[in-house]
């Protein structure tokens, strides 16, 4: 379905839009090496986005649908899960038995039509539209869940039995059994749990305050408010969790962890679940693992360049020990996985003992530790160690025993992989020297330590801009902006004459809310090799701040260095990566 400029051209002289100077101004613009007509009239400030694909649809024969102010059927809308809505800009808002009408601001992007055939099993039919309408669709996914709650507190929650605040400590077992699995309270949780799956959230609070009960997803790292619900139905949401994940429902005053498993659409996921007594009741935190979730590639991770080559050179090694490090919910393990799964082949035999399992994989043997039983990481890895493995991962190393362990099996012929939490790549050294470990062991046995945190990508609505002179010195005070030039002039992301006055940054276009103007997340990376004069550095009994040095001068990017590349990639801005590296 593609359009002829000569075809556009004369349709946007025809549509009297734009003066015929301008057109002819642009086509050869074109001519010389620019982008399309249309593309370089929108640039100039000459036609509008929407304009260009009202005209667009006219040409292509495809219906233009105006979707402001439509109030959207939500189990239509939410066909479409609102990830893909938001990165793909398409949204489902019209079906029949054996079509869904889609609404879309690129009709060629196969990709997405492709996805939505499959998933909803219709005929897909493409619908052109404007920015604006997708803005006001896109808005009613994180309406609808107010909405629904809405009508669900209304109707239900005045059916819930208060418990008051006088008894809530003696209500027997057998009235909280009651209370969980009364239909309103049911209906809640459930639509709590669709609600978090759908905006891709990764974790779930529960929160009672003084006179209410708040409910926040995290996503994309960040947290934000969901719902607030009347007080009197704090005790039953509670008690419906502890049944669904075999807790003890009348022990209020202990913190309890447990977890459960949903099915929802054919997407497999688990919940870990932790309780918490609090001055106002108990608190829950939920968070939600996808178990499906596979075909990561390490590019996929946003590893590139020349820390990518030496990952795939320390993965080639069939002895030592690959680390990766960072604070919680960095990523480390989802890079564990990649890696693992590009090791996982017919030939070897691959053992890993986690806290929990988080993504379950094919052909390995994964272990869930249960401390309460006395079965722990070092019991666990005593154990594997017997059971004839080639790789083993271990979750992560948290005191003395499991870290001589896990060295001890490096050094006996088997690829370790674990993860520590330690601020920096350097940094992981002296933490194991901290639990004991030699000097002399540690440079016989680590390969490679990762460390990463996770920043927000933008979407496509964003928008470039130019650092200004001063910007660009105040930026190079944190960061060795040589360094950074060097590496993308390496890897061909810029030209090779270019400067950073010339280099072009995103941010999210002017308007845009900060729910819109990011989705998802990727990796920011260092990537530290211990090489020979890092050993020497570790024998010696060097400190963090020494090995770093080293590191970059054998020309290791660091973690913030690493981020504004990607900015430069249009994947994230400067400002992400420097809340992300200075939090």
């Amino acid at each position: 379905m593609h359009i002829e400029e000569t075809q556009l051209k004369d349709f946007i002289i025809d549509s009297g839009l734009v003066s015929r100077a301008d057109v002819n101004a642009a086509a050869k613009e074109m001519s010389e090496g620019g982008e399309s007509i249309g593309r370089i009239l929108v640039s100039k400030g000459k036609l509008t986005e929407d304009d260009l694909r009202r005209m667009q649809a006219y040409i292509l024969g495809i219906p233009f649908v105006d979707l402001k102010g439509e109030k959207l059927d939500f189990e239509i809308l939410s066909l479409i899960p609102e990830p893909i809505a938001r990165n793909h800009n398409i949204v489902a808002f019209k079906r029949t038995d054996t079509a869904l009408e889609v609404a879309m601001l690129d009709t060629e992007d196969l990709t997405a039509i492709d996805f939505v055939k499959k998933k909803v099993e219709l005929k897909i039919m493409p619908r052109l539209t404007d920015g604006e309408s997708m803005k006001s669709a896109l808005l009613q996914y994180q309406k609808s869940l107010k909405a629904e709650f809405g009508d669900l507190i209304q109707q239900d929650a005045v059916a819930l039995k208060k418990v008051s605040d006088d008894t809530d400590e003696n209500v027997s077992e057998s009235d909280l059994k009651k209370l969980a699995d009364d239909v309103p309270v049911v209906r809640i949780v459930d639509t709590l749990l669709k609600h978090a799956i759908l905006q891709d959230a990764s974790d779930i609070h529960i929160e009672p305050m003084e006179a209410e009960l708040l409910v926040r997803y995290r996503i994309d790292g960040m947290l934000h408010d969901a719902m607030v619900l009347p007080k009197n139905v704090a005790p039953s949401i509670s008690a419906r969790i502890k049944v669904l994940a075999s807790l003890k429902l009348d022990e209020k005053r202990l913190p309890q962890d447990g977890r459960f498993k949903i099915d929802m659409n054919g997407e497999k996921v688990s919940f870990r679940i932790s309780t918490l007594p609090t001055y106002y009741g108990e608190k829950t935190v939920m968070r939600l693992l996808r178990e499906t979730v596979s075909g990561f590639t390490l590019e996929k991770l946003a590893f590139h360049g020349e820390g990518l080559e030496r990952i795939h050179k320390a993965i080639k090694s069939t002895t030592g020990l690959i680390l990766t490090t960072g604070p919680t919910g960095s990523g480390k393990t989802t890079t564990l996985y990649t890696i693992l799964d590009m090791l996982n082949t017919p030939d070897v035999n691959i053992s890993t003992i986690e806290d929990p399992v988080e993504y379950q994989m094919k052909r390995v043997n994964q272990t869930q530790v249960r401390p309460e039983i006395g079965f722990t990481f070092s019991s666990g890895l005593r154990t594997l160690v017997r059971q004839d493995p080639d790789i083993i991962m271990v979750g992560e190393i948290r005191d003395n025993e499991t870290a001589s362990l896990a060295i001890n099996a490096s050094l006996t012929g088997h690829v370790v992989l674990s993860t520590l939490h330690t601020n920096s790549a350097a940094g992981a050294v002296p933490r194991l020297m901290d639990m004991k470990v030699e000097p002399f062991l540690i440079v016989s046995t680590i390969n490679i330590i990762i460390a990463q945190r996770l920043v927000r990508k933008l979407t496509d609505l964003k928008e470039k801009y130019f650092l200004t002179k001063p910007e660009i010195e105040t930026l190079g005070k944190s960061v060795n902006l040589d360094k950074i030039l060097k590496a993308l002039k390496d890897e061909k992301i810029v030209g090779k004459s270019d400067t950073w006055d010339k280099i072009a940054f995103c941010r999210p276009k002017k308007g845009t809310a900060d729910a819109e103007g990011y989705s998802g997340r990727a990796g920011i990376h260092e990537i530290l090799k211990v090489s020979p004069a890092i050993k020497e550095i570790i024998m010696k009994g060097g400190t963090a701040d020494e090995i770093q040095v080293q590191a970059e001068k054998e020309g290791m990017l660091t973690m913030i260095e690493d981020g504004i590349f990607q900015a430069v990639q249009g994947h994230t801005t400067i400002e992400e990566v420097l809340r992300v590296i200075s939090e």
